[in-house]
Protein backbone atom coordinates (compact mmCIF):
# COMPACT_ATOMS: atom_id res chain seq x y z
CA UNK A 1 0.00 0.00 0.00
CA UNK A 2 1.22 3.49 -0.79
CA UNK A 3 2.42 5.79 1.95
CA UNK A 4 -0.21 7.97 3.54
CA UNK A 5 0.68 11.23 5.27
CA UNK A 6 -1.35 12.96 7.97
CA UNK A 7 -1.16 16.71 7.33
CA UNK A 8 -2.30 19.75 9.33
CA UNK A 9 -4.59 21.80 7.08
CA UNK A 10 -3.03 25.27 6.79
CA UNK A 11 -3.97 26.69 3.38
CA UNK A 12 -7.18 27.77 1.66
CA UNK A 13 -6.63 25.27 -1.15
CA UNK A 14 -6.35 22.48 1.42
CA UNK A 15 -9.53 23.71 3.14
CA UNK A 16 -11.42 23.56 -0.17
CA UNK A 17 -10.18 20.01 -0.75
CA UNK A 18 -11.20 18.96 2.77
CA UNK A 19 -14.68 20.46 2.18
CA UNK A 20 -14.97 18.60 -1.12
CA UNK A 21 -13.88 15.38 0.57
CA UNK A 22 -16.44 15.75 3.39
CA UNK A 23 -19.18 16.24 0.78
CA UNK A 24 -18.03 13.46 -1.56
CA UNK A 25 -19.81 10.14 -1.95
CA UNK A 26 -16.58 8.40 -0.91
CA UNK A 27 -16.55 9.85 2.60
CA UNK A 28 -19.48 9.24 4.94
CA UNK A 29 -21.53 6.06 4.67
CA UNK A 30 -24.68 8.01 5.52
CA UNK A 31 -25.07 10.64 2.79
CA UNK A 32 -28.31 12.06 4.26
CA UNK A 33 -26.61 15.18 5.60
CA UNK A 34 -28.65 17.72 7.51
CA UNK A 35 -28.69 21.30 6.18
CA UNK A 36 -26.44 22.25 9.11
CA UNK A 37 -23.93 19.52 8.26
CA UNK A 38 -23.80 20.65 4.64
CA UNK A 39 -23.15 24.21 5.81
CA UNK A 40 -20.50 22.93 8.23
CA UNK A 41 -18.71 20.91 5.53
CA UNK A 42 -18.77 23.86 3.13
CA UNK A 43 -17.63 26.55 5.57
CA UNK A 44 -15.89 25.28 8.71
CA UNK A 45 -12.64 24.08 7.13
CA UNK A 46 -11.99 27.52 5.65
CA UNK A 47 -13.17 29.35 8.80
CA UNK A 48 -10.89 27.20 10.96
CA UNK A 49 -7.82 28.66 9.24
CA UNK A 50 -8.48 31.85 11.22
CA UNK A 51 -8.42 30.09 14.61
CA UNK A 52 -5.63 28.50 16.61
CA UNK A 53 -8.19 26.44 18.51
CA UNK A 54 -10.01 24.86 15.55
CA UNK A 55 -7.92 22.43 13.55
CA UNK A 56 -8.38 20.02 10.67
CA UNK A 57 -5.97 17.31 9.63
CA UNK A 58 -6.24 15.20 6.54
CA UNK A 59 -4.70 11.97 5.31
CA UNK A 60 -3.33 12.13 1.77
CA UNK A 61 -1.83 9.64 -0.64
CA UNK A 62 1.29 10.64 -2.63
CA UNK A 63 -0.81 12.19 -5.42
CA UNK A 64 -2.20 14.65 -2.84
CA UNK A 65 -5.66 13.11 -2.93
CA UNK A 66 -7.40 13.22 0.44
CA UNK A 67 -8.47 9.85 1.84
CA UNK A 68 -9.34 10.88 5.41
CA UNK A 69 -9.99 13.89 7.62
CA UNK A 70 -10.64 14.86 11.24
CA UNK A 71 -11.45 18.12 13.02
CA UNK A 72 -11.50 19.40 16.58
CA UNK A 73 -12.30 22.78 18.11
CA UNK A 74 -12.10 24.22 21.60
CA UNK A 75 -15.52 24.97 23.05
CA UNK A 76 -16.90 28.50 23.12
CA UNK A 77 -15.83 29.02 26.74
CA UNK A 78 -12.16 28.38 25.87
CA UNK A 79 -11.52 26.62 29.17
CA UNK A 80 -9.92 23.45 27.85
CA UNK A 81 -12.96 21.56 26.62
CA UNK A 82 -12.72 20.36 23.02
CA UNK A 83 -15.33 19.20 20.55
CA UNK A 84 -14.28 16.47 18.14
CA UNK A 85 -16.42 17.31 15.13
CA UNK A 86 -15.81 14.68 12.47
CA UNK A 87 -13.59 11.81 11.44
CA UNK A 88 -13.99 10.07 8.12
CA UNK A 89 -11.87 7.79 5.95
CA UNK A 90 -12.59 7.09 2.30
CA UNK A 91 -14.37 3.75 1.97
CA UNK A 92 -11.63 2.03 -0.04
CA UNK A 93 -8.93 3.12 2.46
CA UNK A 94 -10.59 1.86 5.63
CA UNK A 95 -9.03 -0.75 7.92
CA UNK A 96 -5.50 0.52 7.19
CA UNK A 97 -4.99 2.43 10.45
CA UNK A 98 -5.73 5.85 8.92
CA UNK A 99 -8.49 6.68 11.40
CA UNK A 100 -6.18 5.72 14.27
CA UNK A 101 -3.43 7.99 12.97
CA UNK A 102 -5.88 10.88 12.52
CA UNK A 103 -7.30 10.36 16.01
CA UNK A 104 -3.87 10.13 17.64
CA UNK A 105 -2.80 13.35 15.89
CA UNK A 106 -5.92 15.14 17.12
CA UNK A 107 -5.51 13.76 20.65
CA UNK A 108 -1.87 14.89 20.81
CA UNK A 109 -2.96 18.40 19.77
CA UNK A 110 -5.61 18.57 22.51
CA UNK A 111 -3.21 17.25 25.15
CA UNK A 112 -0.52 19.71 24.04
CA UNK A 113 -3.09 22.48 24.57
CA UNK A 114 -3.75 21.07 28.05
CA UNK A 115 -7.28 20.07 27.11
CA UNK A 116 -9.41 18.80 29.96
CA UNK A 117 -11.78 16.68 27.91
CA UNK A 118 -12.97 15.82 24.42
CA UNK A 119 -16.70 15.77 23.67
CA UNK A 120 -18.07 14.15 20.53
CA UNK A 121 -21.40 13.15 19.07
CA UNK A 122 -22.86 10.62 16.69
CA UNK A 123 -26.20 9.36 15.49
CA UNK A 124 -28.08 6.57 17.27
CA UNK A 125 -28.92 4.67 14.06
CA UNK A 126 -27.42 1.22 13.43
CA UNK A 127 -25.26 2.59 10.58
CA UNK A 128 -23.24 4.44 13.24
CA UNK A 129 -22.48 1.43 15.45
CA UNK A 130 -18.86 1.28 14.21
CA UNK A 131 -18.04 4.83 15.30
CA UNK A 132 -19.75 4.24 18.66
CA UNK A 133 -17.55 1.16 19.14
CA UNK A 134 -14.47 3.23 18.21
CA UNK A 135 -15.41 5.89 20.77
CA UNK A 136 -15.75 3.28 23.52
CA UNK A 137 -12.48 1.56 22.56
CA UNK A 138 -10.71 4.90 22.96
CA UNK A 139 -12.09 5.57 26.42
CA UNK A 140 -15.11 7.72 25.61
CA UNK A 141 -18.13 7.37 27.88
CA UNK A 142 -21.71 7.68 26.61
CA UNK A 143 -23.04 10.63 28.64
CA UNK A 144 -26.42 11.35 27.10
CA UNK A 145 -28.82 11.20 24.19
CA UNK A 146 -31.07 13.63 22.35
CA UNK A 147 -34.05 11.86 20.72
CA UNK A 148 -35.08 13.02 17.23
CA UNK A 149 -32.14 15.46 17.13
CA UNK A 150 -31.16 15.17 13.47
CA UNK A 151 -34.47 14.05 11.99
CA UNK A 152 -37.60 12.37 13.33
CA UNK A 153 -36.47 8.96 14.58
CA UNK A 154 -32.76 9.87 14.38
CA UNK A 155 -31.27 10.84 17.72
CA UNK A 156 -27.90 12.17 18.81
CA UNK A 157 -25.60 10.43 21.30
CA UNK A 158 -22.96 12.36 23.26
CA UNK A 159 -19.62 10.82 24.30
CA UNK A 160 -16.97 12.30 26.62
CA UNK A 161 -13.34 11.46 27.30
CA UNK A 162 -11.65 13.14 30.27
CA UNK A 163 -7.95 13.79 29.80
Amino acid sequence: MESINVVLMEKEEEARKVSEFFLSEQSFDDQRHTPGEIDHFHNKPLESLKSDNHQHWYAAIPTGEIVGAISVTENEHRTGGYLWDYIVVRKDYRKLGIATRLYETMLAFVKERRGRYILTYTCDLQEYSTIRRIFKERGFEHIGSYPDYYYEGEGRMAFLKKL
